[in-house]
């Protein structure tokens, strides 16, 4: 049976749950597992590295302090744009938008400030600052 290396291509189930239990993202609600190779970045290095050495068949409940799961927010990550830029958008606090980043992919951005003429958007993971638990359930690893 094969182990994950840091070489390898993973087939997943997983569950992203806060500290108080409440479910912030999971792979079930889609009823599709995620893919990924190691070390192409879409997962943390700590998170990897927590998975080296599990096989197929195998869950584990990965326990991620803030600077280890998402990082922590950025004030960098924060900027302010002028209303006129939503024009014909219904504005909410706590809407996540998508923003087209300098390479032309697309950013999320959570509205977090609408002040007069003035827009707040917070670049920053929505889990950025906060301490997680990942389950997961490995299906496959080649």
């Amino acid at each position: 049976m094969s182990v994950i290396t840091e070489n390898s291509a993973v087939t997943l189930h997983f569950t992203i749950k806060l500290k108080d239990g409440s479910v912030a993202d999971s792979t079930h609600n889609i009823g599709k597992p995620a893919k990924f190779s190691m070390g192409d970045g879409s997962l943390s290095p700590n998170f990897e590295q927590c998975l080296v050495g599990l096989q197929a068949g195998e869950s584990k409940a990965i326990e991620l302090e803030a600077k280890d799961a998402f990082g922590m927010p950025n004030p960098d990550f924060i900027q302010y744009m002028d209303k006129s830029r939503f024009s014909g958008q219904e504005l909410e606090i706590g809407t996540i938008m998508a923003f087209s980043g300098p390479d032309g992919s697309e950013i999320p951005g959570i509205i977090s400030e609408i002040s007069g003429e003035s827009v707040k958007v917070d670049f920053n993971h929505p889990l950025a600052g906060q301490a997680v638990i990942f389950d997961v359930e490995i299906l496959t690893v080649e």
